[in-house]
């Protein structure tokens, strides 16, 4: 297929292009004019090739627009926000009227497989470098197999089955779908090699920080376990990952989400941003969610729901560390929040406030909070609860529930109910209020078989058997060829 073969020589160029810009991320790299041939040669070139793949993490088309929206607008969380008329596509996302040739799922599925495509390279290539310290080796290979299973993670919640390349350059292009067993193996045998390789997060310098660790990997298995329902196997990884010690709690829930608060205590996996004078190194996560009114530095999508604020129990700072207000200040303490007369009703998402900073507009600071400590723990809540051990469950409940509560005795209680029906459903509330605008609603919604009562109790157009996953975008149907086909109902 040769508008196939097409896009793949342009991730190609992008690749390298990437290479020559690392810079922005975790290394400076010489400029000049790469090739296949004459690169990979050296052990250089193996760190910068596992560079570009954590660069692909902070583009548009991975964790920005459309990301924002097939989790948190689509979900009972937000609503889209801004101006009625801007970015209808997300308006399609909220209200569930969206179809196959929406803008959304085609941009995370280019996003996410030109990571894939990344990821495949440097397994594939990394091998052959000459001369190269071993160890280092096997743990690039491994932070390139720990991304690219995470790639696929969101890929198969979104879309259910999908295409599962595991080389850069696949000898036939139009690849049909595999079944999402066998994606979900895939996955899981890339964690598990690359948690016997990876460093604990104690065992790296300063230089690497934000790549992937040992427990990056070991969490993201005790996730996808809870995702497939395998309640034992999700309880025994997360709790190896809490018993490691290498992780632990803010003391302070606010500050999580300020740049002070970046790569805290409680980081699992954070994607890594800075905005430099020249330009480079941002991303426009916190810019799309930002304040549109003044201080004019962000669009103002992302608008919290009536219904998450009613989630969240009297006296939770939680609600006040997720909720921007107009008339609060920035919690830098740097602004006003003064709204925009045309938009009815704005408020925005605390965590994703954008402060001045220099480099222009789409070359915002903030790091991207991907997994964090207290998800963890209320993995290993879930998963003790649906096997039985129900006190074991509340222990780690109740951790969370601590460090939001602080000092103040009279909010927040902990929970002592030992009844499952009743423990989990507190959980799956604590879920909600913890990780509130984190982008992990849908996902929970959809796993735990709720997406339909939550979204018709909102009046929206959710069709049950449908909406469960994002269309196969259609321009990809198209090229495929008949290879692909759509999933149900679109």
């Amino acid at each position: 297929m040769v508008i196939m073969k097409s896009f793949h020589h342009l991730l190609l160029v992008a690749f390298f292009l990437t290479l020559v810009s690392c810079t922005e991320v975790l290394d400076r790299v010489p400029q000049g004019e790469f090739t296949l041939e004459n690169y990979f040669k050296t052990e250089d070139h193996a760190v910068q090739s596992v560079n570009a793949i954590y660069n692909q993490l902070r583009e548009w088309q991975v964790h920005v627009f459309s990301f924002i929206g097939m989790t948190d607008i689509v979900s009972d969380d937000s609503e889209k926000g801004s101006f009625p008329s801007d970015a209808f596509f997300l308006q399609e996302v909220e209200d569930f009227e969206f179809t196959a040739s929406n803008i959304a799922p085609a941009s995370v599925w280019a996003g996410y497989y030109d990571g894939v495509f990344r990821a495949n390279l440097s397994i594939e290539r990394i091998p052959q470098v000459p001369e190269m310290d071993e160890a280092l080796r096997e743990r690039l290979l491994a932070e390139a197999r720990t991304l690219r299973a995470y790639f696929y993670f969101n890929l198969v919640r979104w879309f259910g089955d999908v295409p599962l390349i595991l080389e850069p350059f696949p000898a036939d292009f139009a690849i049909p779908r595999s079944d999402q067993e066998e994606v979900y193996a895939q996955i899981l045998s890339d964690l598990e090699m690359a948690a016997t390789v990876l460093p604990e997060r104690s065992e790296y310098g300063s230089e690497d920080l934000g790549r992937v660790t040992r427990g990056t990997a070991i969490s993201l298995m005790a996730k996808i376990q809870l995702t497939r329902g395998n309640y034992t196997e999700a309880a025994d990884h997360a709790l190896e990952v809490i018993n490691g010690g290498e992780y632990s709690l803010a003391p302070s829930y606010t500050s999580i989400f300020t740049q002070g608060g970046e790569n805290g205590p409680g980081s699992i996996f954070e994607v890594q941003a800075a905005a430099y004078a020249t330009g480079g190194g941002g991303t426009q996560y916190n810019e799309v969610q930002g304040v549109r009114g003044e201080p004019n530095l962000g669009w103002g999508f992302n608008r919290p729901s009536d219904d998450l604020i009613r989630a969240f129990e009297p006296g939770d700072p939680r609600r006040e560390a997720t909720i921007l207000n107009v008339g609060e200040v920035l919690p830098d303490g740097s602004a006003l929040v003064v709204g925009d007369d045309n938009i009815v009703g704005e408020r925005f998402n605390q965590k994703a406030f954008v402060v001045d900073h220099p480099g222009g507009n789409g070359n915002g600071p903030g790091n991207i909070r991907i997994f964090r400590y207290a998800d963890l723990l209320l993995i290993a809540a879930e998963a003790l609860n649906e096997t039985g051990e129900p006190e074991a469950a509340l222990t780690y409940l109740n951790q969370v529930r601590a460090r939001a509560r602080g000092s103040n005795a009279n909010i927040l209680p902990d929970v002592t109910t030992t009844d499952q029906a009743a423990l989990r459903t507190a959980i799956w509330r604590e879920r909600r209020v913890e990780l509130a605008l984190e982008q992990h609603r849908w996902f929970d919604l959809v796993r735990t078989g709720r997406a339909a009562t939550a979204m018709q109790a909102l009046g929206k157009a959710f069709v049950a058997g449908k909406h469960e996953l994002f269309p196969i975008p259609q321009g990809e149907v198209d090229l495929s060829e008949g290879a692909l086909t759509q999933n149900p109902g679109y």
